[in-house]
């Protein structure tokens, strides 16, 4: 278990962590990442993570983008809000992440992966299912069209 793992099973304020994922779309591609870090380790995903004390959503969109995937952006409005909850066989929450998904408009970089991203990908919307996406995320992309 690493050390992020660690704080999250063992987190006993019992409060959920706000977290941003963002949307990003460029010419004819949306921005992957492939998550290092559990939850859903090793899963391709939009990039994202939990948001600083005193950050705001857009600025930890922002963040997150630039330092999972070198990519500059500028988060504009929410998409989509839900919780993510995962339990351990014991039925004890190991993670609760309430997210919310921005839209958001690519300005400079090329995708290299940092941060808690193996890898970091523009993906053509032809090739979206070969990266074995959630249902919701592919949801969140037709909304971005």
């Amino acid at each position: 278990m690493n050390q992020e793992d660690h704080r999250a099973v063992h987190d006993i304020s019992g409060l959920p962590r706000v977290a941003v994922g963002a949307v990003v779309r460029h010419l004819d591609s949306f921005l992957l990442v492939k998550r290092a870090n559990a939850p859903s380790r090793g899963m391709w995903a939009i990039p994202g993570g939990k948001i600083k004390f005193g950050e705001t959503l857009r600025e930890g969109a922002q963040r997150e983008v630039l330092e999972e995937t070198k990519i500059k952006i500028r988060a504009l409005e929410p998409l989509m809000t839900f919780d993510l909850i995962e339990r351990n066989n014991d039925g004890s929450i190991s993670f609760h992440y309430v997210i919310v998904n921005l839209r958001a408009q690519y300005v400079s970089g090329e995708p290299a992966p940092g941060g808690d991203a193996l890898e970091a990908v523009w993906a053509r919307q032809d090739e979206l299912e070969r990266y074995k996406l959630n249902s919701a995320t592919l949801d969140l992309f037709l909304k971005t069209k």
